[in-house]
């Protein structure tokens, strides 16, 4: 089976990381599509993160109804920080009969040579890439790399954090599940 593992710190999923799992998924030849949590991104700031597991929560609740989406929090029990290629070589070990592929947009594969052991990722996995506005591919790295056309939303999690925060509605813009319990649970509230 091919999967394609979508990384991610999903704080909050929305529906710009649906669109791109299910068209990754549908429009692809992967069979199905991880969406892996990350605890922390280590080229990122954690102080806005949410628990992980609240995060993982909301990601389960976004893909309940897609059957070729799952969520994975396969790095809660890694060390940390958690780099992608650990994680991979962690993943093809528990599960050998598995072909993974990672997913990443442009600008993410712009930065990789700033990644743990990027070599390594780039030799041994193939690579997804959704362009990014202003961040076309110009070097693939010797990477294997598909770059995928699909359908962008522009939107981001820390737009939705900063409009939760200034009491505006989020509503639409992640999965209705999740804009509810969001709400219910105060989360980015401040």
């Amino acid at each position: 089976m091919k999967i394609g593992l979508y990384f991610g710190s999903f704080n909050p999923i929305h529906t710009g990381h649906m669109i791109i799992a299910s068209f990754m998924a549908y429009h692809t030849d992967l069979d199905k599509v991880w969406l892996v949590v990350s605890p922390h991104n280590p080229l990122k700031a954690s102080s806005s993160l949410l628990n992980e597991h609240h995060r993982f929560h909301l990601a389960e609740m976004a893909v309940q109804d897609e059957p070729r989406l799952r969520v994975s929090n396969i790095e809660f029990s890694l060390p940390r920080p958690s780099f992608t290629i650990d994680t991979l070589t962690y993943m093809t070990e528990k599960f050998p009969t598995q072909q993974f592929v990672v997913i990443m947009g442009s600008d993410s594969f712009q930065n990789i040579p700033r990644w743990k052991n990027y070599e390594q990722l780039l030799a041994n996995y193939e690579i997804y890439i959704y362009n990014r506005p202003g961040h076309e591919v110009k070097d693939t790295f010797g990477a294997r790399v598909t770059i995928v056309d699909a359908p962008l939303l522009d939107i981001s999690s820390s737009n939705i954090r900063k409009w939760v925060q200034e009491g505006k509605s989020v509503r639409y813009m992640v999965p209705d599940p999740v804009w509810k319990y969001m709400a219910e649970n105060n989360y980015y509230k401040g």
